[in-house]
């Protein structure tokens, strides 16, 4: 079939394209300009690819660490921090020491000045104050901090069934004015 008796939709399909790949030739004659819409195109396409390509993003599995792990992994196994589901750790720490009480258990009120220290008792965060805690008989280190960073550390020693109040007053860390020597 020659060129002559071709169907005149075919002859749109081939003459389209090829007038439109005039047009532009000719209007983006300038090679740099011709350049930037060729890059343009390029990148156009190369990001709407990359675009519909995109997974979501997945969340990693860590191993359950502290208090509800299992016994089988390490505590210490991760070098990051892993935020907990769980309860707080005052709230942890305070049950703990109370489930230990047994049935001599003593009760200790603590309080500080100024009021809201936070309490770490044997080294571990109970709550803030005041607070009322039921310990087992024994020796305990209790340490209060302050929000601006006010300290007071004192020793206890319960007796069995005994009711102690421990009032400590928080002592600055730091000085609150400071003031320049004369010679």
């Amino acid at each position: 079939m020659s060129s002559l008796q071709m169907p005149a939709s075919k002859k749109l399909a081939v003459l389209v394209p090829a007038a439109t790949l005039a047009f532009l030739c000719s209007t983006f004659a300038n090679p740099v300009r011709g350049q930037a819409v060729a890059e343009a195109a390029g990148a156009n396409s190369v990001s709407a690819s990359v675009a519909s390509s995109i997974k979501p993003p997945t969340m990693p599995k860590f191993p359950a660490t502290g208090a509800g792990s299992s016994p089988s992994s390490p505590s210490g196994s991760s070098a990051h921090l892993i935020a907990s589901a769980g309860p707080p750790p005052e709230e942890t720490n305070r049950k703990s020491l109370e489930a230990s009480a047994g049935k001599d258990a003593s009760k200790l009120l603590l309080r500080a000045t100024p009021v809201e220290g936070q309490i770490w008792v044997n080294g571990k965060v109970v709550g803030k104050t005041p607070l009322l805690l039921v310990l087992a008989p024994g020796k305990y280190q209790v340490e209060m901090r302050g929000s601006r960073g006010q300290t007071g550390k004192r020793s206890v020693d319960l007796l069995p069934r005994e009711t102690r109040e421990l009032a400590v007053k928080l002592d600055q860390l730091y000085p609150g004015r400071v003031t320049a020597a004369t010679r």
